[in-house]
């Protein structure tokens, strides 16, 4: 018994934590980086050139409190140690899923054609078809609703959205 807890205890508190943080990643993303935090998610919603934009700080943060529950949890309490690991497994979702297969932020161009991954890729496109902070839909990077509720929701928003955001330069990404 005792060794099948030493493996569940942790197990659940890093299952725990990576849905756990799906919905708060969510959470923030629609309250404080489309509301007081405006100043930096702004960079991520205009163009440029740059590598790197002033969001990107958003997930430094996320990686120092990581680094302070490893610290606290290797000296103190275990289960913090579970629970950054946690929420690091979700830094590496949200970079493969977010930064590389939405924003391409990859050396490489990879547009899903069905499936979940298709599904996430449009959620998030459509998350930019408005320009500006209000009237966005999509806040979530793992889970995304379908594209049909997403677009009936747009065209429900005052404000006005470009219908060509599940466009893309492969055409048929968005037709499949």
């Amino acid at each position: 018994m005792e060794v099948v807890l030493s493996y569940l205890v942790p197990t659940v508190l890093v299952v725990g934590t990576v849905v756990f943080m799906e919905w708060f990643a969510a959470w923030s993303h629609e309250h404080i980086m489309h509301g007081w935090g405006w100043k930096w998610h702004k960079s991520h919603h205009e163009p440029h050139d740059e590598t790197l934009e002033k969001n990107d700080l958003y997930a430094v943060i996320f990686a120092c409190f990581a680094v302070a529950l490893f610290w606290i949890g290797s000296a103190w309490l275990w289960p913090l140690w579970w629970i950054a690991v946690g929420i690091s497994l979700y830094g590496v979702l949200y970079f493969f899923m977010h930064d590389g297969l939405v924003h391409q932020r990859w050396p490489f161009k990879y547009v899903p054609r069905k499936g979940y991954l298709k599904r996430v890729y449009q959620a998030h496109r459509l998350h930019h078809a408005v320009e500006g902070r209000d009237g966005c839909v999509s806040f979530g990077f793992v889970y995304a609703e379908p594209a049909d509720r997403l677009v009936k929701k747009l065209q429900e928003n005052k404000r006005k959205y470009d219908p060509r955001a599940l466009q893309d330069e492969d055409q048929q990404a968005v037709s499949n």
